[in-house]
């Protein structure tokens, strides 16, 4: 009870602009383990008709000798896990993605992990009560082995009534 005899009432939300601080890390939990049906799933949704994410007899003839999920899976779903802790309604537009890597293959039955890094923070010039933040996504596996990497530019809105 919040002493006027009323429940309290909390929505969740993502971080505003002036609530992200550069430097600081946020481990997104719970982990996702990737599933065959993920990875056909999303390599048809997507037309990525790829063998190494679809034909198992020939992924064991390649260097990794099993199929590989499908790495914009991998990607999407590390930016996915950041949404409810950072950007869950106080993202205003995503504005960029860079230095996308895959440093290590992701397989059927490894589990994503995905941490975020705030690496720059400016206001907007030209959108009042609007800032863009520079972050760093890294995804590892159950082993702690970095599969994935990008920097990413957001706009976001700032704490309503902090705009000025």
């Amino acid at each position: 009870m919040d002493g006027t005899g009323e429940a309290k009432t909390v929505v969740q939300r993502g971080l505003y602009y002036d609530e992200l601080e550069v430097g600081s890390c946020y481990r997104h939990r719970p982990g996702r383990t990737a599933t065959e049906a993920d990875n056909v799933l999303f390599s048809s949704l997507t037309m990525n008709t790829q063998a190494l994410h679809l034909d198992a007899a020939f992924s064991e003839s390649q260097p990794f000798g099993q199929r590989l999920m499908n790495s914009m899976w991998t990607l999407a779903t590390m930016v996915g896990a950041s949404v409810s802790q950072i950007t869950q309604g106080t993202l205003v537009a995503q504005l960029g993605l860079t230095d996308i890597s895959f440093p290590a293959p992701l397989f059927h039955g490894d589990t994503l992990y995905t941490e975020t890094e705030i690496l720059d923070k400016r206001l907007s010039a030209s959108r009042p009560g609007q800032g863009i933040v520079t972050m760093r996504h890294t995804g590892r596996n159950q082993n702690g082995d970095v599969v994935a990497s990008a920097t990413r530019t957001a706009l976001m809105w700032r704490v309503p009534g902090e705009e000025s």
